[in-house]
């Protein structure tokens, strides 16, 4: 079974994160949301949740995919933490899936992970001095190779479930799609 780190830092985009949970989870996926420290994290509109772990205790642990939820300063205290950093290098080192949404694309840019590729993310959040080194897109998600990147909020769904057939199938993904009653 593909396991998934999700990791949620203070100010949080709660319906990214909450969203991409749980659709992978309805596929099969084995999601690890991990906490930057102990306890309940609360999102950038006041929703707590209370994440599975802490990143500190499975910064090490095999992942096939690592998913950053945006939102501000969620995204900033993601970006400032050297252990995501470390994270994501290691898992695009290792061939794994890195996948960003909203704000978020800005610590993939910021850790060396979207030179060259093509990619999009929240319209304002995207460093400008990066910009010149990526391929920038206006499009709901953006698949580069193992790097996804997701627009925000209202994109959030479609971004879980291109995930989720990426890590299962096209087949596991259109039945997830189809309990979900989207049109």
């Amino acid at each position: 079974m593909k396991r998934v780190l999700i990791p949620l830092a203070e100010g949080f985009e709660e319906v990214e994160a909450v969203t991409l949970i749980d659709v992978l989870r309805r596929a099969g996926v084995t999601v690890v949301t991990a906490g930057l420290k102990a306890g309940a994290v609360s999102g950038s509109h006041g929703v707590a949740v209370v994440p599975d772990t802490t990143l500190e205790a499975v910064v090490d642990d095999r992942f096939d995919m690592v998913v950053l939820p945006g939102g501000l300063p969620g995204t900033t205290h993601l970006d400032e933490d050297p252990r995501v950093h470390a994270l994501l290098k290691r898992l695009e080192g290792e061939g794994g899936y890195v996948a960003a949404i909203c704000a978020a694309p800005a610590v993939l840019a910021n850790a060396g992970l979207l030179s060259g590729k093509r990619a999009t993310s929240y319209p304002t959040c995207m460093p400008e001095a990066l910009l010149p080194t990526m391929t920038y897109l206006e499009e709901p998600v953006v698949r580069d190779g193992r790097v996804i990147t997701s627009r925000g909020p209202g994109t959030a769904m479609d971004f879980a479930l291109t995930l989720s057939e990426l890590l299962t199938s096209k087949a596991n993904r259109d039945e997830v799609e189809a309990d979900l009653m989207r049109p």
